[in-house]
């Protein structure tokens, strides 16, 4: 099933965990209140649960240029679990399949980064602590 484009400056989060309803609305909530401004296009398609980021890869693989996006966040088990809804980020064009986890709070800063390439993907994979987690750039 291709990508969805995101609507304009904003990041595309596509759920892949579809076991609690209580719980999408959470992670939406919680994304919505981290940001003044919209940052997330949510798709909440079935065809999307427990998808593997390879058919992600695949799939991008195959779209033609114009239509491919470079990156997606996933609302995966763990983000409708976890309290900080910590979305995976996938990259799907410099470095495909390189993942790092982004709590809600941290979002807004990375999907508006990203949109206007301000910042790469791997800028922000790099600041991920050990867990594999971002919560902010240490600029000391």
């Amino acid at each position: 099933m291709p990508l969805p484009q995101p609507d304009d400056l904003t990041s595309l989060v596509l759920r892949t965990d579809f076991g609690d309803e209580a719980a999408w609305s959470a992670v939406r909530a919680a994304l919505d209140a981290a940001g003044e401004y919209p940052h997330a296009t949510y798709v909440s398609e079935l065809g999307f649960a427990g998808v593997a980021i390879q058919a992600l890869l695949d799939e991008e693989a195959t779209a033609d240029e114009a239509d491919q996006i470079t990156y997606t966040f996933l609302a995966d088990a763990t983000t409708m679990h976890d309290p900080g809804h910590p979305l995976l980020a996938v990259d799907l064009s410099e470095e495909p399949g390189r993942t790092f986890r982004v709590p809600a709070r941290w979002f807004p800063d990375i999907s508006a980064n990203l949109s206007i390439a301000n910042m790469d993907f791997a800028e922000f994979a790099d600041a991920a602590d050990g867990s594999g987690t971002f919560r902010g750039i240490d600029e000391s």
